[in-house]
């Protein structure tokens, strides 16, 4: 059975997608630390960050890097905390946030965004900053 990254990466479920490359989607989580808290996902389904291949783990942090600078510019942030939890989805997944000191990093508070429309705009201030930085994955990323 698929994972929910792998619907959500096919279309099969709706996602605010920063990021399109052959190897690697970003896109931004449901249930947020702080507004842009976004997802780096693989499209190939691997269950554990050690199970990957050393390639595949390169481009993962390339584009993590990426979603990094991107939500430093658009909020503001003096430094993009990323971890990597491995729990919740059975489907690697990096972490990518503005953050401020540790503590934004929490998990105990990230709770589901009721409010879709902020989902919207702090995805479309990402894409924005992520093109201004000259990162074209950013462009046209309505369906995984």
């Amino acid at each position: 059975m698929p994972t929910l990254f792998s619907r959500i990466i096919a279309g099969d479920l709706p996602g605010r997608f920063v990021w399109q490359d052959p190897e690697v989607t970003a896109f931004l989580t449901v249930a947020p630390l702080r507004p842009g808290h976004t997802l780096v996902v693989p499209r190939r389904e691997i269950d554990r960050w050690t199970d990957a291949d050393g390639a595949l783990l390169v481009r993962c942090m390339e584009v993590a890097q990426a979603v990094g600078q991107g939500v430093q510019r658009a909020w503001d942030a003096p430094r993009a905390g990323l971890v990597v939890a491995g729990f919740e989805v059975p489907h690697l997944h990096i972490h990518v946030a503005p953050v401020w000191d540790m503590s934004d990093f929490d998990f105990t508070k990230a709770k589901p965004e009721e409010d879709q429309s902020a989902l919207d705009d702090a995805a479309a201030k990402l894409r924005a900053a992520l093109l201004e930085l000259g990162y074209e994955q950013a462009r046209d990323t309505d369906r995984g």
